[in-house]
């Protein structure tokens, strides 16, 4: 790439080499260097001889001294972003620093924070995560030290002559190294829908660095010139440590401390330098995928002269703590920013890590809680990252209740393992476990694979292969969001790409509610678009205005607001007006302002949840609407109903503080700079100017968010707030439904009416009634006891009855009862007791009812494994002319019929027979 000629290799004389092994091409001072001095073509030269001059005592110092070295060359340091980027829609994570400023900044729609600028970026990327722990250099959390210019067509910063001569002023005079041990390896970079050429910086066989000249926008797989020309540089800041340290591995380097201190505490093995290189050259040179960890360890083994097992046990221990350290660090981050581990999205990658730690430890042997793990490497952490210390205890909370859902899954995993194959061996007549079945048992049940080999081989003496990049492909699903919504209307883009962007008078004046317009199109009598209006469209969780457009024809009748791209759709009933007659728009007032309540109210409320649940609670859906509105949010348990009380009542001081409500428009960039990636709460909202609402005075705000939605002027008049119910609605997620205004008074009114009701049935004064309750419920529990002091003498004596009708077929006893009409519950307990001590046993319940005939069939625990419930229904159901299914141990059918019972015990006779 001849644009990659810099005037720093002509002026010191580098010469442009091709490696022989990769093919690339690469620039370095050694006339006689013969390869690129990358991995795999180069060995790690640095380790236990590290390189350069300057020796930092800790990691900090290596990253303060690059941002210095850039502050002292013009560049302005920004803060560190969050590593959920919740200012995009295409990824979950930060995975490099320019991810901070796509696509806003890297589009040219907004300015950067500063032009140039400097700053050490945590981010995150599963892509290697399966080699974590093993090769001595991946991590999955990493700081990308940076320096960024944005240059505009008609504003030049510096491009790739600078650019390199930094990065070459940085390596040489500020940490040391000599010329001639600096590589340049030349390269294409793609990312986040951008590309350049590039320049990867190794010493000593480790890339450092890369520093990327992005001018090109990805569109179709099409390299597009960009106006802009970015310089994106990335500096490792945790290799460039490993290298000036010149520790056997980079985990060594970076937390070598917490991993001594931890190693002492778990009493593990301590390994020589010596097999840790080895560890390190094997995996860190050698693609996992074209060979295996077992061939790993005889190859180590060889090399330090021990038996293969015990370099196994040594090295799974160290590799244990490998992991625990990185992904400790990751899942801190991700959890301090906010995230919950779940079975979706962002929540996934994170529960993906934890898993992989647990696992580790299990198969490790290690007992001690990992909360005590984490603690400790939270206090290893604070000095570098205090924001993340400070959400310690929301990070432990956390931590404690995955463990306890992991250890219970262990105690299930045999059984749910022999389940698997059986149902595998039923289907495909193959006792077996593939690759797709431990992905499934992973992601329905959480099971990790290593366990699922080690309980296979053990339980049922099945070999299972795990891939060595496992985790790899599951991350590999969950690293990007999902796409957008699809329009509410069926109306094609192409119908209206002529019309011009629709005025929005209800952004001019909240309060206006009548409103004169030309109607620009009439779409199939259902669908009209105004050159103007005030009925403001769904969106941002509020639903849309209703109303009516009065005409020439008469009146239609408005039942939904959309917006199309920059076209406003009006969705009407009743007679449609003509094309280019002006109308009237009349807004329903009373609904209006009642939704701008309620949306005030839930900027609040969401407020006031996070202060007192904490800050990891963000926004995960809103609807507002009346009379009840809903806010769902992050958040890993109910609140108690001490919290659901505070919150309610540090909401309602705002509203009665009637705090004014402020609106402004600010440029994206000055928006984020001034309040923070908060503002999203209720998501990404585009463009280069954002519509901020601001809750509360300049001085002490109490909320700010980007929200494009209907708001009260003061905070006094949304009259009162009311949570109505808190529930989990999904792991991570609960939901708040609540009202405000005419219609929080309705409902506490509709409570005092129901408590009067409640007095009058009970024959207690208002006053009295919980006592009056409390009183029936406790003759009710009496009752019940009684009830079930009766049911268990009614079991009994079924019990009796089939084990009198019990028979033994091919080792498999059955029995059959039947009842007329009787309950559910009593059929469920009765078959529980009997198979709790026969769990050889098939039982058939035949239960008469007045539209025929209801007929279930339970298996034991033993049973199961011979007999499947679902040939057994399929034959019922043949047989009696009857619906239903089964699985496991249970099925249940219906048919309009009332068959011989002769019928039902001859069908489960013949399934037997044949086993």
């Amino acid at each position: 790439m001849e644009e990659l000629r810099t005037r720093l290799f002509t002026r010191m004389n580098f010469y442009r080499k091709q490696c022989p092994y990769c093919k690339h091409y690469f620039w370095t001072l050694n006339k006689d260097q013969e390869s690129c001095g990358d991995q795999p073509c180069t060995p790690y030269l640095f380790i236990g001889n590290p390189p350069g001059k300057f020796r930092p005592e800790s990691i900090r110092d290596v990253r303060e001294r690059f941002l210095q070295f850039f502050e002292k060359r013009g560049h302005v340091r920004i803060k560190r972003y969050p590593v959920v980027a919740r200012w995009r829609t295409d990824v979950y994570l930060v995975g490099a620093s320019i991810y901070d400023f796509q696509p806003w900044v890297t589009e040219g729609i907004v300015p950067p924070p500063a032009n140039p600028l400097t700053l050490s970026q945590p981010s995150i990327r599963f892509t290697d995560i399966d080699k974590v722990g093993r090769s001595g250099r991946h991590l999955t959390g990493f700081e990308m030290m940076a320096h960024h210019a944005f240059n505009y067509p008609d504003k030049y910063v510096y491009w790739i002559d600078e650019t390199v001569e930094y990065a070459h002023e940085f390596f040489t005079k500020e940490l040391g190294l000599r010329d001639d041990e600096i590589t340049y390896k030349e390269n294409i970079w793609e990312g986040g829908g951008n590309a350049g050429e590039c320049l990867e910086v190794l010493v000593g066989g480790l890339e450092i660095a890369t520093l990327v000249f992005m001018h090109y926008r990805v569109v179709d797989g099409k390299y597009v010139e960009m106006p802009m020309k970015i310089v994106d540089t990335g500096y490792g800041l945790e290799r460039i440590y490993w290298l000036l340290t010149g520790k056997p591995t980079v985990y060594d380097a970076v937390f070598g401390p917490f991993i001594e201190k931890l190693r002492t505490k778990l009493g593990l093995p301590k390994p020589s330098n010596e097999m840790l290189i080895h560890m390190a050259t094997y995996f860190g040179q050698l693609d996992p995928e074209v060979t295996s960890i077992e061939r790993a360890y005889e190859y180590i083994s060889k090399k330090v002269g021990l038996e293969v097992n015990e370099v196994k046990n040594i090295l799974r221990a160290q590799e244990t703590l490998y992991i625990l350290s990185d992904h400790g660090r990751t899942l801190s981050w991700m959890m301090a920013d906010g995230v919950i581990p779940s079975n979706s999205g962002v929540g996934y990658l994170a529960r993906l890590l934890l898993r992989r730690m647990l696992r580790s430890m299990y198969i490790a042997g290690i007992e001690v809680p990992l909360t005590e793990i984490m603690s400790m490497e939270l206090e290893f952490l604070k000095d570098d990252y205090p924001e993340v210390y400070e959400e310690r205890q929301t990070i432990l909370e956390l931590v404690d209740l995955e463990e306890g859902k992991f250890r219970k899954l262990i105690r299930q995993a045999p059984e749910i393992i022999e389940r698997a194959v059986r149902d595998k061996e039923r289907r495909t007549g193959k006792r077996e476990l593939g690759v797709d079945d431990l992905i499934t048992l992973y992601e329905s049940q959480g099971i990790p694979p290593e366990i699922v080999r080690e309980i296979a081989a053990s339980r049922l003496g099945i070999t299972v292969t795990v891939p060595d990049d496992f985790y790899s492909r599951l991350a590999a699903k969950y690293q990007r969001q999902a796409g957008e919504e699809k329009p509410k209307v069926d109306i094609n883009p192409l119908e209206i790409q002529d019309l011009p962007q629709t005025r929005e008078l209800f952004y001019e004046d909240m309060r206006l509610f009548r409103f004169k317009a030309r109607v620009l199109r009439v779409i199939r009598g259902r669908y009209v678009v105004l050159d103007q209006t005030a009925f403001y469209p769904e969106g941002g969780g509020q639903v849309a205005d209703h109303g009516v457009i009065r005409h020439s024809r008469g009146e239609a009748k408005v039942v939904d607001v959309q917006r199309v791209g920059p076209v406003i759709i009006h969705v009407i009933e009743g007679e449609p007006p003509n094309e280019g007659e002006v109308v009237e728009g009349i807004v329903d007032e009373e609904r209006r302002l009642d939704l701008m309540r309620m949306h005030t109210a839930t900027h609040i409320l969401l407020q006031s949840i996070r202060r007192v649940l904490g800050r990891h609670v963000w926004q995960a859906g809103a609807e507002k609407n009346v009379p009840f509105s809903r806010l769902d949010v992050t958040h890993y348990k109910l609140p108690t109903r001490d919290e659901i009380r505070k919150i309610e009542e540090l909401a309602n001081k705002v509203v009665l503080a009637n705090e004014p409500v402020i609106i402004r428009w600010l440029g994206r960039t000055e928006a984020e700079s001034k309040f923070g990636i908060y503002i999203y709460q209720g998501g990404v909202v585009p463009g280069a100017k954002l519509r901020i609402v601001q809750v509360g005075p300049d001085d002490e705000p109490y909320d700010v968010e980007a929200c494009g939605g209907m708001h009260v002027s003061r905070t006094g008049e949304i009259g009162m707030i009311k949570i109505v119910k808190v529930e989990k609605i999904q792991e991570g997620v609960v939901r708040f439904v609540f009202t405000t205004g005419r219609h929080a008074l309705n409902y506490v009114e509709s409570l005092e009416d129901s408590i009067s009701s409640i007095s009058e049935i009970t024959g207690v004064s208002k006053d009295a009634v919980v006592k009056g309750v409390n009183e029936l419920v406790n003759n009710l529990r009496r009752m019940e006891g009684r009830v079930k002091a009766l049911m268990r003498k009614a079991i009994k004596s079924d019990i009796s009855e089939a084990l009198s009708r019990e028979v033994v077929i091919n080792g498999v006893a059955f029995t059959y009862v039947e009842y007329e009409g009787e309950d559910r519950s009593y059929i469920q307990e009765f078959a529980k007791e009997y198979l709790s001590n026969r769990p050889n046993t098939v039982l058939l319940v035949i239960n008469r009812l007045g539209n025929g005939t209801e007929y279930i069939v339970y298996l034991g625990s033993e049973s199961s494994k011979r007999v499947d419930i679902r040939s057994v229904m399929a034959r019922l159901n043949e047989g009696v002319g009857g619906k239903g299914g089964g699985s496991g141990t249970y099925g249940q059918g219906f048919t309009p019929t009332k068959p011989p019972t002769s019928t039902f015990i001859e069908i489960i006779k013949s399934v037997l027979q044949q086993l």
